[in-house]
């Protein structure tokens, strides 16, 4: 549980800070206080749901909702709170919430606590949080949470839930076994052959051709207004700056490249780099011992190390001071006394005593001034104008934070203004779907989707040698596409839709003819012309999860769920039909013993009896502390999400 966080927390997403108890993907961010009002009405601090003494605010679920949909946006940058709504969001996040107040509520009530020097501790050990030294930094860790909005006391509880689940899960999870002669149920039925008879009843078939009126297009599109849902889109205004906007004399001059040869003579006198293999011994008599042997012959110094049970390693292209820096002032002294190929005198090291072997050396001339000149001229050059496009950047930045208006400071500074197309939330152009996103708008668009129009902001492309000013200029909000733009599709979409309907009744047609006895190839052959003619399928589960790879077409799906003897229909995606399933005979055969199938089922059903345990330790968790949903402040909730009244 605490690696979890640890791992997360070194990650390059950042530091939001949510709690994962095993099997729930994601907990909420604590937002507000709790307050103590009875149920009724939808402000921001009514109750949404009581679990036992505590209560899930609205301004909580609010919050924690949004919080869930910017981490589906890590996975999903396009995605929208009106698609994440629909598809269960709001629920699960409130599912979420509430098994998180009954396990520090159960956990509360039994004397299990996580006390201030434990969550301390854990917080202590996070690296983002550690400075140079390595120690934990106070300034650090405070900028941290600014940055992601969450404060000490969020921080602190969120811990503090997770040391409680962990104290509370992982014994009951810590070894989920299945039952063998259950295992052998499910093994078995990897053999089962099942035999049956698939027919496709197409919509195409059964559409009209004639194109459907205007009020009709209309009352359809409103029916079904969410399919047709365009994510949010924002355009900008860009302007990007680097060293060759810098207008100053950045060259050097004589007298400077004198003064930095003056400064760093020592940078200019003849050096020597060696590349060094070694291992460390740890008594002086027994490096003593492996010298001798290498330098008599009989053994390279790797194939000593070797039999003596070390492992060598390789310094490469290091100095007198670097080579002390990773051992020792003695170790140094001996490597660089020893001449190439030679093997250097035992000497100390920090984990004991040094062998090595020099196996190159390098030496770089003494250059004069003459010599580095065209050197040191490069640094003083580049160091000038780093500086000069650090001062323009500052005074860009100030003239944008004192409220000057972009198209002023693109005219002030000489910078060329750029408006991009209307941009997805992942840099691709909404226009043209096939597009790849600017790379040097990406590290900039999570900023420009959070801004208000006509709001200029700086940032770095390149730290320190390329800088971006933009603002947004035009926010096209996250709806439904007008009917005018995408007629063509909605018209199709409603003929298909109509074709679904008659090719239903026609299933059911065939259904009820098939259930009174007659074959399913009969029934469909007499009901129009054109249908496709029904396949007759014989598959092992093994079989079709092989052939499939896991990927099982619906049909195959519901053919190997149903009874032996039945039929069922089944919609086929997107409205292109609808799918008979007839199912005629189940076969198994018995499964031996010792059948390698048996042992490879419990290893891979394993994992889900502890999710199963979980599911019903959650479960019995609620119910020890009492839930109680307030459905008409969930409901507020949605609305407000979705940006309804």
């Amino acid at each position: 549980m605490i690696s979890f966080f640890r791992n997360f927390f070194q990650s390059k997403i950042g530091l939001p800070i949510f709690i994962g108890f095993l099997i729930l993907v994601a907990l909420a961010f604590a937002a507000s206080d709790i307050t103590g009002s009875t149920f009724g009405g939808v402000s921001g601090g009514q109750r949404a749901a009581l679990v036992g003494e505590d209560s899930i605010d609205t301004a909580e679920l609010s919050s924690t909702a949004q919080s869930a949909l910017t981490r589906a946006r890590e996975q999903n940058p396009t995605i929208t709170m009106p698609v994440f709504l629909a598809d269960g969001g709001l629920d699960q996040v409130l599912d979420q919430l509430i098994d998180r107040y009954a396990i520090g509520a159960f956990a509360e009530k039994y004397g299990l606590r996580a006390g201030e020097n434990l969550v301390n501790s854990e917080i202590l050990q996070i690296p983002a949080f550690k400075g140079p030294t390595g120690e934990f930094d106070e300034e650090i860790f405070r900028q941290a949470l600014e940055r992601q909005r969450i404060s000490d006391a969020i921080l602190r509880r969120d811990f503090a839930d997770g040391l409680l689940a962990q104290q509370l899960l992982l014994p009951a999870l810590a070894s989920p076994q299945m039952p063998r002669k259950v295992a052998q149920q499910y093994a078995s039925l990897l053999q089962e052959r099942r035999s049956g008879n698939i027919a496709l009843i197409p919509s195409a078939l059964f559409a009209d051709e004639d194109a459907p009126g205007d009020d009709v297009l209309q009352a359809y599109y409103d029916d079904n207004r969410e399919q047709y849902l365009q994510p949010e889109r924002r355009v900008l205004r860009v302007a990007t700056f680097g060293a060759a906007n810098v207008d100053a004399n950045v060259e050097a001059s004589e007298a400077e490249i004198a003064e930095r040869f003056e400064a760093n003579k020592e940078q200019y006198a003849e050096s020597e780099t060696r590349d060094i293999t070694l291992f460390v011994v740890p008594t002086e008599p027994a490096a003593q011992a492996l010298v001798e042997q290498i330098r008599s012959g009989a053994k390279s110094l790797e194939a000593a190390a070797a039999e003596a049970g070390f492992s060598t390693t390789q310094a490469e292209g290091v100095d007198r001071e670097r080579y002390q820096e990773i051992q020792s002032f003695a170790a140094a002294e001996a490597a660089f006394k020893a001449g190439r190929g030679e093997v250097a005198d035992p000497a100390r090291g920090p984990l004991g005593f040094v062998v090595a072997r020099v196996d190159a050396i390098e030496v770089t001339p003494a250059r004069n001034l003459a010599q580095a000149s065209e050197e040191i001229a490069q640094q003083i050059s580049a160091e000038k104008s780093a500086a000069a496009l650090a001062d323009l950047s500052a005074r860009i930045e100030e003239a944008v934070d004192t409220g000057t208006a972009l198209s002023e400071v693109a005219e002030e500074f000489d910078l060329e203004l750029q408006t991009t197309p209307q941009l997805l939330a992942d840099g691709r152009n909404f226009e043209d779907p096939r597009s790849q996103p600017n790379p040097a708008l990406r590290s900039i668009l999570d900023t420009a989707f959070a801004l208000d129009e006509s709001q200029p902001q700086l940032d770095e492309i390149v730290p320190g040698a390329q800088f971006i000013v933009y603002e947004v200029i035009e926010v096209n909000e996250a709806a439904a596409a007008p009917l005018e733009e995408i007629k063509e599709r909605v018209s199709a979409d409603y003929v298909r839709a109509q074709g679904s309907r008659l090719a239903r009744e026609a299933a059911d047609r065939v259904l009820e003819k098939v259930r009174g006895g007659e074959s399913l190839a009969s029934a469909i052959s007499a009901e129009k012309d054109g249908l496709p003619p029904v396949d007759t399928v014989t598959l092992t589960r093994q079989q079709l999860l092989r052939e499939t790879r896991g990927n099982v077409p619906p049909a195959l799906v519901l053919l190997f769920s149903m009874a032996k003897g039945t039929t069922k229909v089944l919609e086929a995606p997107r409205d292109a039909g609808w799918i008979l399933v007839d199912l005629d005979e189940i076969e198994v055969e018995a499964l031996e013993e010792d059948s390698p199938l048996l042992d490879q089922t419990l290893a891979q059903l394993t994992p889900a009896v502890s999710g199963e345990y979980t599911q019903q330790l959650t479960k019995a968790l609620r119910e020890e502390v009492g839930v109680e949903i307030n459905q008409d402040a969930v409901d507020a909730v949605r609305r407000a999400l979705q940006g309804e009244s």
